[in-house]
C-alpha cells in the first residue's frame, strides 16, 4: 500500500486529489496539509511514502518543506505545479524532489505519477528537463559538488549518466547504446548507488553541476 500525504493550501485541490487516489486499491491518502509547516509536521508523524507538495503555500513554501522532510525521512516528494515552466523547478530538484506533476493532470496521470515516484523512479517530463537545463545555464555553470565521485564510475556508467542528464528514458538509452533495457537499468542503479543519489532527478542535477554535461 502506497501511503500519500497531500499538501496544498487550496481545499478543492486536496479534496479532488484525495477522491482520485482513494479509488485505487494500492494507494491510501493518510493526511492532508494546508501549508508547508503543516506538511513537515504531518510527514514526521505519518511517515508517508509520497508527499504531493504544492510549491506556493503560506507559512512555509513547498521548497523549504521539501528540504526539511527529506532531511529526516526516505519519503519521496512529488511537486505540484500550475505549469511546467515554474521558476521553482531547479531549486525543487536540488532540494531533493523526485519529480513534478501539473495540477491539471488527469486522474490517471496522477495515479501513475504516485506509483512511479513511490517505486523510486523520477518523474521528469521532457519540458521540465529542458527547463532545468535552461535554468542551469542562466545560473552560470557547475557549482562543483563532489566531482571526485565521478571517478568511481566506469566508462559505460559515465555514458549512462550523461544520457540520463539529457532526459532519456531507460528504453531510449538502451537503443542509443545498443544494450538491453535491463542492462541499462542495472547501470542506472549502480550510478545512483556510487554517487549517493536518490533518483534520476538528482542524477540530472549532479551531471550538470559537475560539468559532465553542459547546456547547449
Amino acid at each position: 500500500m502506497i501511503r500519500v500525504l497531500i499538501a496544498d493550501d487550496q481545499g478543492m485541490v486536496r479534496t479532488g486529489f484525495t477522491a482520485f487516489l482513494s479509488t485505487q486499491p494500492d494507494i491510501q491518502v493518510v493526511g492532508e496539509a494546508v501549508d508547508g509547516r503543516d506538511a513537515v509536521g504531518q510527514a514526521a508523524l505519518l511517515k508517508p511514502d509520497v508527499v504531493l507538495m504544492d510549491v506556493r503555500m503560506p507559512v512555509m513554501d513547498g521548497l523549504e518543506a521539501t528540504r526539511l522532510i527529506l532531511a529526516g525521512t526516505p519519503t519521496k516528494i512529488l511537486i505540484l505545479t500550475t505549469f511546467d515552466l515554474d521558476d521553482y523547478v531547479y531549486e525543487a530538484l536540488r532540494a531533493g524532489a523526485s519529480g513534478f506533476l501539473l495540477k491539471d493532470a488527469s486522474a490517471q496521470r496522477l495515479v501513475e505519477a504516485v506509483r512511479v515516484v513511490a517505486a523510486g523512479d523520477a518523474l521528469l517530463a521532457p519540458s521540465v528537463t529542458r527547463r532545468l537545463i535552461s535554468e542551469f545555464a542562466r545560473l552560470g555553470g557547475p557549482r562543483a559538488p563532489t566531482v571526485k565521485r565521478l571517478a568511481q564510475l566506469t566508462e559505460r556508467e559515465t555514458e549512462v549518466l550523461a544520457l540520463i542528464a539529457q532526459g532519456l528514458s531507460n528504453g531510449e538509452i538502451a537503443v542509443h547504446l545498443v544494450l538491453s533495457e535491463q542492462t541499462v537499468k542495472t547501470h542506472v542503479g549502480r550510478v545512483l548507488a556510487k554517487l549517493g543519489l536518490r533518483d534520476r532527478a538528482q542524477a540530472i542535477v549532479y551531471a550538470y553541476e559537475t560539468g559532465l554535461v553542459r547546456p547547449e
